[in-house]
C-alpha cells in the first residue's frame, strides 16, 4: 500500500469525528462536509510524518476551516436575516433500530444549535471545541488566535449564553412523545386550551419559510400566539410519522407526494418550549429518507 492510500485510511478513521466538531460548529451537513473536505486537502498538500498527533491536528484545522466560514457567514446580511432551523438528524422512533442508542448517545438538540448561533464565531468555535469535545484551552487558544486567558473567557462567556432551560430538554422519552402527541390532538381538534396547556408560557416556534424565506412569518413567540398558528398547520389530513429529531420527539408530516415538513420539539418539565419546523423541500431531499418512515 502506498504512502497516499495509508494516509487515506488515517483520515477516514477520523472522518466521523470530525463531521461532528464541524456539524456542531455550523448547523449544516453540507457545510461541515465542505470543511471535513478542506480539511483533507490541506493534510494532502503537508508532509502528515511530520504530525505527531494526528487527531489534534485534524480537529484544529477542521475548527480553524470552521471559524472562517462562520465569519463569512456573518458578513453576509441575508444569512442574518429571518430564522434559521439548522439541518437536523432524523431518525425513526422505533426502539428495535440498531441505530437508535448510538444516534441518542451523540446528538445535540436543535435547540442548543439555534442557541449557538447566536455565538460570535471565536465564541461557538471555543464552546464546541472545549466543551463538547474536550479539546485543551492551549490547542483552543490556537484555533481562534487567542490567548489561553482570552480563549477561557470566550468558552465561559458562550457557556452562560447556553445555559438555558430550554435547551436542556427531559430526558424520558416516552413522556416527550406524550406531550408531543397530546399537541396534536389538541391542535387537530381545535381545543385551544388544551393547546395552551401543553406549551410553555414563552414557548417559540420557528420556521424555515419553506421555498418563501419570510422573517416575519418564521417566528412566533407565546402560548397563545403559537396554538393559534398550530391549528392552522396540524390539518387531519396530513399523515405524522414520530421520528427522533436530535434525539428528541418529533414527526415528520407527510403527503400523499411525501414528506412535506419536519418538526421537532424541546420539551422541557413537560411543557413544549420550542417547536422548529423545516419545510424547505430542498433541504427535506437532502434528509435520509430511509428514516423518514
Amino acid at each position: 500500500m502506498d504512502e497516499d492510500h495509508l494516509l487515506a485510511e488515517r483520515f477516514e478513521d477520523h472522518r466521523t469525528r470530525l463531521r461532528g466538531v464541524a456539524y456542531r460548529m455550523l448547523g449544516s451537513f453540507s457545510a461541515a462536509d465542505d470543511a471535513v473536505q478542506e480539511t483533507w486537502l490541506r493534510l494532502s498538500r503537508v508532509d502528515a510524518g511530520e504530525i505527531e498527533n494526528l487527531g489534534g491536528w485534524l480537529t484544529t484545522v477542521t475548527g480553524r476551516i470552521c471559524l472562517n466560514m462562520l465569519r463569512s457567514r456573518r458578513s453576509r446580511p441575508e444569512e442574518l436575516a429571518g430564522a434559521h432551523v439548522p439541518d437536523p438528524v432524523v431518525i425513526r422512533d422505533d426502539p428495535a433500530d440498531p441505530e437508535r442508542e448510538a444516534v441518542l448517545a451523540d446528538s445535540v438538540g436543535l435547540a442548543l444549535l439555534i442557541v449557538l448561533d447566536v455565538l460570535a464565531p471565536p465564541e461557538r468555535v471555543a464552546f464546541v471545541l472545549h466543551d463538547m469535545f474536550g479539546v485543551s484551552f492551549e490547542e483552543v487558544a490556537a484555533v481562534v488566535g487567542r490567548s489561553v486567558p482570552a480563549t477561557r473567557q470566550l468558552a465561559s462567556r458562550a457557556r452562560r449564553r447556553v445555559q438555558l432551560p430550554a435547551v436542556t430538554p427531559d430526558t424520558d422519552l416516552l413522556r416527550q412523545r406524550e406531550v408531543v402527541d397530546a399537541f396534536f390532538v389538541a391542535a387537530r381538534g381545535g381545543d385551544l386550551d388544551a393547546l395552551v396547556a401543553v406549551l410553555d408560557p414563552d414557548v417559540k416556534l420557528r420556521s424555515d419559510g419553506g421555498r418563501v424565506r419570510v422573517a416575519a412569518t418564521a417566528f412566533v413567540e407565546g402560548a397563545s400566539a403559537v396554538a393559534g398558528r398550530a391549528i392552522t398547520f396540524a390539518l387531519p389530513s396530513l399523515g405524522l410519522r414520530p421520528v427522533l429529531v436530535n434525539g428528541a420527539a418529533g414527526v415528520v408530516v407527510v403527503t400523499d407526494q411525501g414528506p412535506l415538513s419536519v418538526m421537532a420539539f424541546t420539551v422541557t418539565r413537560g411543557r413544549i418550549v420550542e417547536i422548529d419546523i423545516l419545510s424547505d423541500p430542498e433541504r427535506l431531499e437532502a434528509l435520509d429518507h430511509t428514516q423518514l418512515g
